[in-house]
C-alpha cells in the first residue's frame, strides 16, 4: 500500500549532507557539556545549579490511583534497568518524588517538571501529562546502571504542538509477535507518541479473529508462499501465516491504553481485500473468482470487495461489529486507497447500482461504499479514518483523512473543513530506503534519512490559519512487504522515530536539527542497551571530498560514543577485523586518483553497521576516471599517514 519511489538509485546513494556532517562535528565536540539531552525537546528547559540523587531509599508520592498507575510503571522501568524500585509514601514531605494531578493545571497531555536538591516535582492536568513528565524524568536519569541516581537540577514546562502523533505497523504483509508489537508501545510511550494504528487486513493476509467468519483466520491468515524480492517471478516455497486471537488483541490494546497509547486498528475496503476474498469468495465481484487464493506477492490486487452486493455490507457491518468490541478507540480506519475498478466496471451488480443511485461512474461508487460504511460507524458512535483516496467521488460527511499522496489530499481537506493526519510518503513512510541500496536491506525503495523525517512541518503554508486548525496530527508508516522480522522492522524505525516524534511534539520554533543530534546519542545508547538492532548513523567525518592538494586528514567519529570504527582502502567491504579506525591519519593522493573509504561501525552492544563510504579524488581526477585499487603504506610514512601507490 501507498508506495511511491521517491528518487533514482543515483541519488540514493548521497546518504547524508556534508552540511549535517559539519554540523555533527563541531556539536560533537561539545556533547559532554550537555546535561540536559531530552527527546522530544520540550517547551520550555531551564537548568538550575546543583543536582538531586535518587536512591532505593527514595519514596514517591502519588495520592491517587492515577498517579499510582503511573508510579507503578515509573518501578517498572526503575527495576529493569537499575534493579530496584521505589515504595509510596502517603507524606508529600517526605517523598523524594512527587506525582501530582491538578485537573486544568496545564494543557492537555502537559506537564510541570521541577527538581532541586531536596524533592522532584511533576504535576500536570491529565493522566496522560503526567506520564509524559515521568519519561521526561526518566531522560534524566543517568545511563550507567547504578542505585545512586544524579539528576541535575531543572525546571521543564512542556506540552505537545500536535494531538495525534502516530506511529503504524503494518502486520497483514508480515506478521510480528505480540511481544514485539508491546516493545514498539513502550518505546513510542517514550518518545511521547499517542496513537498506534493497527493494520490489520491486507490481500496477502487478514490477521484479527472474527468468530462469526472463521475462516478468515483459517483460510485468510495463512499464504501458501512469498514472492522474493521485488516481484520476481521466483517464490520461497514456504507458507507463511498467522493472527492474533481475541485474547492478543485484547491484551495489546489494554498494554497501549496503560502507557496513553490509543489503538487504531485498520480494516481494508473496498480494495486490499483479497484474503478476505480467499476465505468467502461471494464478497467478490460477479464473474469473477470463482476461488481465490490468499496473494503471495506484493502490490494492488485486482479482487476486491463487490459494492453491488448487500451481503458485502452485512459482512462488513459483521466485522465492524466485532472490531468495535475490542477496540474502544473513537476512530475506525477503513482505509479506502488503491481499489482497482476494474471488476466493478464489469460487475452486473456493481453496474445495476450505479444505474439505480443515479452514480456518476466507479469513484463515485467508491464514495458511497464509503459512506454507507460512514453512516454504520457514526450510528455506532465512531468516526472513520480513510487514506485520501476518499475524496475521490465525494468525501463523507465525518471523515478525517490521512494524506499519503504528498499533501494535497490534506490540503483539499481541510479546505473542506475535514480533520486532517499528514503522513505523505516522501517524508513519513519508514520503508524507504536510509542509504546506499547496494548495502541496505533490501526494501521498496526511495530515500528518507534522518534529517528529511525530522524537517517535516505538516501544516502547509497554503493553508489560512483557519484551515490549518484542521491539521491534527502526523504518523509515520511502517509497511512491511520487505520487512520480513522484527529485526528489519527496528532498522527501518529507529532512529527515524525519534525525528518523528519531535517534529509532532515540539513548538515548530524550537525544532532545530543540529541540537538534536546533539541530543541524539543519549537516546542511541539507550536503544543499543535495549538490544535495539537500529540503524547506526553515518561516522562524523566520512563525506566525499575533493582534494585541491595531494593530502586530506582523516578524522572520523561515531555518533555514538564507545562505537568501534572498522575501515579498508583497498575496495573491500570491511569486517570487524579490518583496521581499526583509531586517530586521525592523512591521506595521500597523487593528481589523476581518485580512492573509496569504506567503513562499518560496531556500537559497545555489537550491533553492527551496514558498509559506509566516500570517495576522495584529486581536483585533477577531471577528466580521467583512473582509481587507487590498493592504496600502500610507505616506510617513510607516520603510523598516522597512509599514501596512496602509483600503478
Amino acid at each position: 500500500m501507498k508506495h511511491i519511489l521517491l528518487l533514482t538509485t543515483s541519488l540514493l546513494l548521497a546518504c547524508i549532507s556534508s552540511f549535517a556532517q559539519k554540523t555533527l562535528a563541531s556539536l560533537q565536540n561539545n556533547l559532554s557539556q550537555r546535561e540536559i539531552e531530552i527527546v522530544p525537546e520540550p517547551v520550555l528547559v531551564k537548568q538550575e545549579n546543583g543536582s538531586l540523587t535518587f536512591t532505593p531509599q527514595s519514596l514517591i508520592y502519588a495520592p491517587d490511583a492515577e498517579a499510582q498507575h503511573i508510579a507503578a510503571l515509573l518501578n517498572q522501568t526503575l527495576k529493569q534497568r537499575y534493579g530496584f524500585s521505589l515504595h509510596l509514601t502517603q507524606s508529600a514531605t517526605a517523598a523524594t518524588l512527587q506525582l501530582l494531578l491538578k485537573p486544568g493545571s496545564t494543557p492537555h497531555e502537559g506537564y510541570h517538571l521541577q527538581v532541586n536538591n531536596r524533592q522532584i516535582r511533576i504535576s500536570a492536568g491529565d493522566g496522560a501529562g503526567l506520564f509524559y513528565g515521568v519519561q521526561t524524568l526518566l531522560q534524566l536519569f543517568p545511563a550507567t546502571p547504578t542505585n545512586h541516581l544524579e539528576i541535575p537540577a531543572v525546571e521543564i514546562v512542556d506540552s505537545p504542538r500536535f494531538h495525534y502523533r502516530g506511529m503504524h505497523l503494518d502486520c497483514g504483509r508480515h506478521f510480528f509477535p505480540v511481544s514485539f508489537i508491546k516493545s514498539y508501545l513502550d518505546w513510542m510511550a517514550r518518545y511521547k507518541l499517542n496513537t498506534f494504528h493497527w493494520h490489520l487486513t491486507e490481500d496477502q493476509g487478514w490477521r484479527i479473529q472474527i468468530p462469526q467468519y472463521p475462516k478468515l483466520t483459517q483460510v485468510g491468515a495463512f499464504r501458501k508462499q512469498t514472492v522474493i524480492g521485488h516481484n520476481s517471478g521466483i517464490y520461497d516455497g514456504q507458507p507463511y501465516g498467522g493472527y492474533y486471537t481475541d485474547e492478543e488483541i485484547k491484551e495489546i490494546v489494554a498494554y497501549a491504553a496503560a502507557r496513553y497509547i490509543t489503538v487504531i486498528p485498520e480494516i481494508e475496503m473496498p480494495g486490499h481485500a483479497q484474503a478476505a476474498l480467499a476465505s468467502y469468495p461471494w464478497l467478490g465481484c460477479k464473474g469473477f473468482g470463482p476461488t481465490y487464493d490468499v496473494w503471495t506477492q506484493w502490490g494492488v490486487s485486482p479482487n476486491v470487495f463487490c459494492a453491488g452486493n448487500d451481503s458485502t455490507f452485512m459482512f462488513l457491518e459483521n466485522v465492524l461489529t466485532r472490531v468495535m468490541q475490542l477496540f474502544p478507540s473513537h476512530y475506525i480506519h477503513i482505509g479506502g486507497d488503491e481499489c482497482p475498478k476494474d471488476h466493478w466496471k464489469q460487475c452486473p451488480l456493481c453496474q445495476q447500482r450505479i444505474r439505480e443511485l443515479g452514480l456518476k461512474n466507479e469513484e463515485e461508487l467508491q464514495s458511497y461504499f464509503i459512506q454507507r460504511i460512514e453512516k454504520f460507524l457514526n450510528a455506532h458512535g465512531r468516526d472513520i479514518i480513510g487514506w485520501d483516496e476518499i475524496l475521490e467521488g465525494g468525501l463523507a460527511p465525518h471523515a478525517t483523512v490521512m494524506s499519503w499522496r504528498g499533501e494535497q489530499g490534506g490540503i483539499a481537506a481541510a479546505k473542506q473543513h475535514h480533520d486532517v493526519i499528514m503522513t505523505p510518503g516522501e517524508w513519513l513512510y519508514f520503508d524507504h530506503g536510509q542509504g546506499n541500496p547496494t548495502y541496505e536491506p533490501l526494501n521498496i525503495g526511495g530515500y528518507l534519512p534522518l534529517w528529511k523525517v525530522y524537517g517535516y512541518n505538516p501544516v502547509p503554508a497554503s493553508l489560512s490559519p483557519d484551515e490549518q486548525h484542521y491539521i491534527i496530527g502526523m504518523q509515520a508508516n511502517l509497511w512491511t512487504e520487505y520487512i520480513p522480522n522484527t529485526r528489519e522492522a527496528e532498522y527501518m524505525v529507529f532512529p527515524r522515530m525519534l525525528a518523528l516524534a519531535e517534529a509532532a511534539w515540539t513548538p515548530l520554533s524550537k525544532k532545530n536539527y543540529q541540537d538534536f543530534l546533539s541530543r541524539l546519542p543519549a537516546q542511541l545508547h539507550w536503544l543499543d542497551q535495549a538490544g535495539v538492532h537500529f540503524r547506526i548513523p553515518e561516522p562524523i567525518g566520512l563525506q566525499d571530498s575533493t582534494l585541491q592538494t595531494d593530502s586530506l586528514t582523516i578524522d572520523l567519529k561515531p555518533l555514538l560514543p564507545g562505537t568501534k570504527i572498522y575501515y579498508t582502502l583497498d575496495g573491500s567491504n570491511p569486517t570487524p577485523t579490518s583496521p581499526l579506525f583509531e586517530k586521525p591519519f592523512t591521506l595521500y593522493l597523487p593528481a589523476g586518483k581518485s580512492l573509496t573509504l569504506r567503513c562499518i561501525e560496531v556500537t559497545p552492544s555489537g550491533n553492527i553497521s551496514v558498509p559506509y563510504s566516500a570517495v576522495y579524488q584529486h581536483a585533477a581526477t577531471q577528466g580521467n576516471s583512473s582509481k587507487i585499487s590498493a592504496p600502500a603504506i610507505q616506510p617513510r610514512l607516520a603510523r598516522d599517514e597512509v599514501a596512496a601507490a602509483i600503478p
